[in-house]
């Protein structure tokens, strides 16, 4: 059951401290608090509850502002609840009115919060703070304009949009064919005594499963730097024959009267996913092929998928793959799946995409190669929008000096997006997905997303404080004619450099 509080937001003035006093106004989380409108979406969270049945669910601010201080402050679960805990500006932040030293849910929470709020709700948070936040700079630039350039008419495309794709990899071991069916065997074996187990009359002995040996020749190959073919191969079999073996055991209890439902839900999805493993492997073991269609490289994950990208160091990666847009500064996640795509189908739906978020289509699109398609050409030309790169075909002999500019420009502004690929991976934790459920990693990613743009617009509010503060000082002439500062607001830097 889904209850909404009656009494509205509280006022950081209004918020109350055990000790007296108030809460900072310029506080980061006070700030980013009023930057998200929690209000807008509250009702579509509410919707998948109960209106009269159930114990009062968590309000929609305190579980998505859960998971933004869980993802802004880097740390686990129960480390955010005690962050919480101790902390009145966080539990401002998740929407309570006064402090508490008790802690407003447990850790487990924090799963059923990225259960109900999906992917879908966190990116439209995302674009709908973001376009607030735009709305407010583009009144507040109206207001500087003077008479005669309100006259002018305003240019059809405007704008720049930079398209990429990455690979948010989850957290599992490195999989090999050989440890994936040491895992599958040995969950047949837990089974196997779990359905023994439960035969009410025993009137066979225990089916022997040669565990003991089982694992010595699996150890015997993954112990060494580098087995060779040959011996991987054999390992690879003498696995597969376990696990056949294993599996008919299983149909054998089955037959004297053994249940399924003596097992768990995880016991049984596991099982169904160790039969896929088995067909797998055996068809590549005996076509002798490396790579199947919908492969599962993950027993207690079978949703992920090999995403061959390229890159140096690491040609492969595990994880879903993501397709990002920015604009302005501010990236947004478009496109995602467990599956491999080409990201080069994207591009007409994230342009038109911008073209409903902004209401025009951009002017320039950056993207690299990939994108660059002669249909994805001709679809931009017809609309005026410019894509970056060297056109099609041979490439002239003499090029002008503007043209090298120009390309050189556009590899500099296709950076900004990689560097937000380099930022959530880095500082956040879209290089390594804790999450285990398929919907539940989605939540994290976006969430994701969300706090990188959340970084972004609380940077570029104290790079304008930064401004305002300088202005005031006496030392401001003597600082602009010497150069001595530099302030770029698209590149959110600030520069000092004192002759």
């Amino acid at each position: 059951m889904y209850r909404k509080a009656q009494k509205q937001e509280t006022a950081a003035e209004d918020f109350e401290l055990p000790f007296g006093g108030k809460l900072a106004s310029d506080n980061r989380w006070l700030i980013m608090a009023n930057m998200i409108p929690w209000s807008e979406f509250e009702a579509e969270y509410a919707a998948i509850f109960s209106a009269e049945m159930g114990a009062p669910a968590k309000t929609f601010r305190m579980a998505l502002g859960a998971l933004i201080i869980k993802e802004k402050l880097g740390i686990s679960d129960r480390e955010t609840v005690e962050q919480i805990r101790e902390n009145p500006y966080l539990q401002y932040f998740i929407g309570l009115s006064c402090y508490s030293n008790n802690a407003p849910f447990d850790a487990s929470m924090l799963v059923h919060f990225r259960e109900r709020i999906d992917i879908n709700l966190v990116n439209k948070v995302n674009r709908e703070m973001v376009k607030q936040e735009l709305e407010k700079k583009a009144e507040a630039e109206k207001e500087k304009k003077s008479k005669a350039e309100d006259s002018k008419s305003e240019p059809t495309n405007r704008g720049k949009l930079i398209l990429d794709a990455s690979c948010a990899p989850a957290d599992i071991s490195y999989p090999t064919d050989l440890g994936l069916l040491n895992q599958a065997r040995k969950h047949t074996e837990t089974i196997i005594d779990i359905l023994y187990n439960s035969l009410l009359v025993k009137t066979i002995q225990k089916p022997r499963t040669y565990r003991n040996i089982a694992r010595k020749t699996y150890l015997l190959v993954a112990k060494k730097r580098k087995p060779t073919v040959k011996e991987r191969r054999k390992a690879i079999k003498r696995q597969l024959q376990y696990i056949k073996r294993n599996l008919s055991h299983i149909q054998q209890l089955m037959d004297l009267g053994a249940s399924l439902d003596t097992l768990s839900n995880r016991q049984y999805k596991k099982l169904l996913v160790v039969a896929e493993i088995y067909r797998q492997q055996l068809w590549l073991y005996e076509n002798k092929k490396i790579s199947i269609e919908d492969r599962i490289v993950s027993l207690n994950q079978p949703h992920i998928r090999p995403i061959i990208r390229g890159k140096a160091g690491k040609r492969v990666e595990f994880g879903a793959k993501l397709s990002a847009s920015c604009h302005d500064g501010y990236v947004f996640l478009d496109h995602i799946s467990w599956d491999n795509f080409n990201e080069s189908g994207d591009l007409k739906s994230l342009v038109e995409a911008y073209k409903n978020y902004t209401g025009y289509y951009p002017q320039s699109v950056h993207v690299d190669k990939i994108y660059r398609t002669r249909d994805n050409r001709s679809w931009c030309q017809e609309r005026g929008i410019r894509i970056s790169g060297p056109p099609l075909g041979r490439p002239p002999k003499n090029v002008s000096p503007e043209k090298k500019k120009q390309a050189r420009d556009d590899e500099l502004i296709r950076n900004s997006i990689e560097g937000k690929f380099g930022q959530g991976k880095r500082r956040f934790s879209l290089g390594r997905v804790m999450a285990k459920l398929p919907h539940t990693s989605l939540t994290a990613i976006a969430i994701t997303f969300l706090v990188m743009n959340l970084s972004t617009l609380l940077s570029r509010l104290f790079c304008v404080f930064l401004w305002q503060f300088f202005k005031t000082t006496s030392f401001f002439p003597y600082l602009i004619n010497k150069n001595a500062i530099l302030l770029d607001y698209q590149q959110q830097k600030l520069i000092f450099a004192l002759p």
